[in-house]
C-alpha cells in the first residue's frame, strides 16, 4: 500500500517550486536580435570619371614659357644703352663687384681667372652659374667678377648674390624667378665672434674642479 502522507508531502513540494525564467540582461537586445537590420539603399551617384592630366600639353606650356624668357632675354639685351651693368654681391665678410656684359666675349671671369679655375668643386662652381642657369642664358652674357673677403664659400654666394642683381636691372621681368629661388636675398648669417674666457663663441675651457 503506498503511503498516502508521503504522497501529500511531495504534491504540495510541487506546487511551492515556481517555474525557472531565463535570464535575460535586456529585453530590448532580445527583440533586435529577431528584427533583420534594413540594408542601405545604395546611392544614385553617377560614377565620376577623372581623367588624367595629359603630359603633352604640360610640356607644351613649359615650352612656351621656355621661349617667353629668351624673347624677354633678347630684348633686355637689344635695350641696354649702357657698356655693362655693375652690381655689388655680398655674403659673410665676402664682397663681390660683378659686371654684366651683354656684347663681348661671353663666360664667366672671377678675379682674372675663369671661374671652373678660382672655384675648383662643383659645388661652388654651380652656386656661381645658378642666376643665369635659372634664366637659361648661361652663354648669353659675359660677367667679370672682383671678389674679396671671406672664404671659397662666402666668395662663391657673393658672386651669385652679385649677377642675380644685374639681372634684374637688365630686365625686372626676371625677378619674379630669381626671388623665388632665394637669390636676390643677402644672407644675413654671420660667424658669432669670439667672447672673452672662451675659446670660441660658445666653446668653454675644460672646467676643474680644484
Amino acid at each position: 500500500m503506498p503511503d498516502k502522507k508521503q504522497d501529500k508531502i511531495e504534491e504540495e513540494v510541487k506546487k511551492d517550486e515556481k517555474p525557472i525564467k531565463p535570464v535575460v540582461k535586456n529585453e530590448e537586445d532580445l527583440v533586435k536580435k529577431d528584427i533583420p537590420e534594413p540594408k542601405p539603399e545604395p546611392a544614385n551617384v553617377a560614377p565620376v570619371n577623372v581623367e588624367p592630366t595629359p603630359v603633352k600639353e604640360n610640356e607644351e606650356l613649359v615650352e612656351v614659357l621656355d621661349d617667353d624668357l629668351e624673347k624677354e632675354v633678347e630684348k633686355a639685351m637689344a635695350g641696354v644703352k649702357t657698356r655693362f651693368i655693375e652690381k655689388v654681391g655680398g655674403r659673410k665678410t665676402a664682397s663681390a663687384r660683378v659686371r654684366l656684359f651683354t656684347q663681348g666675349k661671353k663666360g664667366i671671369i672671377v678675379n682674372d681667372k675663369p671661374y671652373t679655375d678660382y672655384f675648383t668643386t662643383i659645388n661652388l662652381q654651380k652656386k656661381v652659374e645658378d642666376p643665369l642657369e635659372k634664366l637659361k642664358c648661361l652663354d648669353k652674357f659675359g660677367v667679370t667678377v672682383i671678389v674679396k673677403g671671406g672664404g671659397p664659400t662666402g666668395q662663391a654666394e657673393a658672386v651669385r648674390h652679385g649677377i642675380a642683381q644685374a639681372l634684374v636691372e637688365l630686365n625686372p621681368y626676371f625677378k619674379k624667378r630669381l626671388k623665388k629661388s632665394g637669390f636676390l636675398t643677402r644672407d644675413p648669417r654671420m660667424r658669432e665672434r669670439k667672447k672673452p674666457g672662451l675659446k670660441r663663441a660658445r666653446k668653454a675651457p675644460q672646467w676643474s674642479k680644484r
